[in-house]
């Protein structure tokens, strides 16, 4: 039997979150599941409220019938679950192909933990083998592009079916491919010295334990 490894990841990460606990409910195909078992659970009794990180996760919590809450009803988030693009050995990671990085990071830099889930591949020797987003404002965005490649990547403008993709915020976001990061920290501040960048998908520091699916029916969790 071959098991779906984000179905996997994201239930078991479900699993961490208590009654009264407020909960950053993360962006994408493998949080998709942690939300709809929370939602599950919300059913059955459990008491929490929730903070998602993009209008996705937003309208799923909605139809589960997830209680939600904003920053200014709350100080504290005390658990975030989300996916995410690359994660390496020190549990530094890329996100934003989903293109919530934005609202992403500022809901993992006020959790007091964060749970990432995903599949196999997402787990690499270094990252930058996925082009990085970077969330940039749209007035000026060519420029911020100049900038951008003299760190040494090709930023390509992402695009959708009528023109540029616009995020949540109204921004836009450049896919960086620089190949390798050697030093996500260094890099992750001059991209945000740049102006004219909102934020980049480079997020250190911020994950204290990730939980990988396997095709097998095995969950594996790792933590520093």
């Amino acid at each position: 039997m071959i098991y779906n490894p984000k179905q996997l990841a994201g239930e078991r990460a479900a699993e961490y979150v208590k009654d009264d606990m407020i909960v950053g409910l993360g962006t994408g195909s493998t949080a998709y599941f942690t939300i709809r078992k929370l939602g599950q659970r919300v059913a059955e009794g459990l008491k929490i409220l929730g903070i998602p990180t993009s209008e996705q996760s937003k309208q799923q919590a909605l139809a589960e019938h997830i209680p939600l809450i904003d920053f200014d009803q709350v100080t504290h988030i005390d658990l975030t679950i989300d996916g995410a693009d690359e994660i390496d050995p020190a549990f530094n990671l890329t996100k934003g192909a989903g293109g919530a990085l934005l609202r992403e990071k500022i809901v993992a830099k006020n959790s007091a933990s964060e749970i990432i889930v995903g599949d196999p591949t997402k787990w690499v020797k270094h990252l930058g083998a996925s082009a990085l987003p970077v969330e940039v404002v749209p007035f000026g965005w060519q420029a911020t592009r100049q900038h951008l490649a003299k760190l040494g990547c090709m930023p390509l403008l992402r695009l959708a079916s009528q023109g540029p993709y616009v995020t949540d915020n109204g921004n836009y976001i450049l896919k960086c491919d620089f190949q390798e990061i050697v030093d996500p920290s260094t890099l992750e501040q001059e991209i945000n010295k740049i102006c004219g960048v909102v934020e980049c998908g480079l997020f250190i520091g911020l994950a204290c334990r990730i939980i990988i699916g396997h095709p097998d029916g095995t969950i594996e969790e790792k933590t520093l």
